[in-house]
């Protein structure tokens, strides 16, 4: 694919995600275990340095997959790493796994990221009434190829639904790769309904159920549950950059996250990649998974 060079808000330059790759060090399924993103082959930050836009309409947007579909590891953009890279998060020590609540097996999407976003945990949202979950805000994306960890996507925006995590405001933005072949007959939340039924109550029952086999209580959902529309989504999406901008500037504390980035013309945080001692790649074969994760669980109600 030919490289395109694309103006975007801020000055950022939009390039063809042919660019980005990325450098694996140690085993996947090891705490180990991190997937740097690079672009032409220099470490960048997947959180920072990768455009939201990818192009000058800015209708068409770069996603960071971290979670391939129908797998179970609990892989993340890890906020307080340099350069960000993808990680399997752990609890206690150990390594996180989604488990299988019938019939869904591991992630149902291809799940990731949306870089320069960021949920931000001061402000209330006026309709949620909660907080943001620190996070780049996250995005399930339909299509129908399986993506890989550090894959830069470029998608379209269809909708989004309000998780309630913990207390915290946890967007889910719904999105297809515009290289689907349904994506020209996927232009807004009605259509998903229409073209793929059944996904989008299946996506919202495995959000309310997922974490009942780790002794967690039901998630909640802000309006109902229901999945709003594009414009919607996109109000968030922006809103959510609003903050990262902020976040990058120094106004607003960065807390935990680490800020250093590559190519952000306005940051206090921009480094030299040559002064930045990334590991390199070794693409070891994954580590064995304990067999107890391809386990089924029976949530009762969980089709209601």
């Amino acid at each position: 694919m030919a490289q395109s060079t694309l103006p975007t808000r801020g000055g950022y330059e939009a390039k063809a995600p042919s660019v980005f790759s990325t450098r694996k060090v140690g085993a996947p399924h090891t705490l180990e275990h991190r997937v740097y993103v690079e672009k032409d082959g220099v470490p960048v930050s997947p959180f920072h340095d990768i455009p939201l836009y990818a192009n000058e309409q800015q209708t068409i947007l770069n996603m960071v997959v971290e979670v391939p579909r129908w797998t179970n590891a609990k892989q993340e953009i890890s906020k307080d790493e340099t350069l960000n890279p993808i990680k399997q998060d752990t609890k206690k020590g150990k390594l996180r796994f989604v488990r299988n609540c019938f019939p869904h097996k591991g992630y149902l999407w291809n799940y990731g990221a949306f870089p320069q976003t960021w949920e931000d945990p001061n402000v209330t949202h006026p309709e949620t009434k909660a907080k943001g979950d620190n996070d780049p805000l996250d995005v399930c994306e339909i299509g129908e190829l399986v993506a890989k960890p550090g894959e830069v996507k470029q998608v379209k925006v269809l909708g989004v639904m309000a998780l309630l995590d913990e207390g915290e405001t946890d967007w889910k933005i719904m999105v297809i790769d515009v290289n689907d072949p349904l994506a020209p007959k996927l232009n807004d939340i009605e259509d998903v309904e229409r073209h793929l039924p059944g996904l989008l109550r299946a996506s919202n029952e495995w959000f309310r159920i997922y974490k009942i086999p780790d002794g967690k209580p039901e998630n909640q959902f802000a309006f109902s549950g229901e999945c709003k529309n594009r414009k919607y989504a996109m109000d968030v999406v922006r809103e959510c950059a609003e903050s990262w901008e902020k976040l990058i500037t120094g106004k607003t504390p960065k807390g935990d996250v680490n800020l250093t980035n590559v190519t952000v013309p306005h940051s206090n945080d921009r480094t030299d990649s040559s002064k930045l001692s990334i590991p390199k790649g070794d693409n070891q074969p994954p580590a064995p998974i304990d067999s107890s994760i391809d386990k089924w669980f029976y949530i009762s109600g969980a089709s209601a």
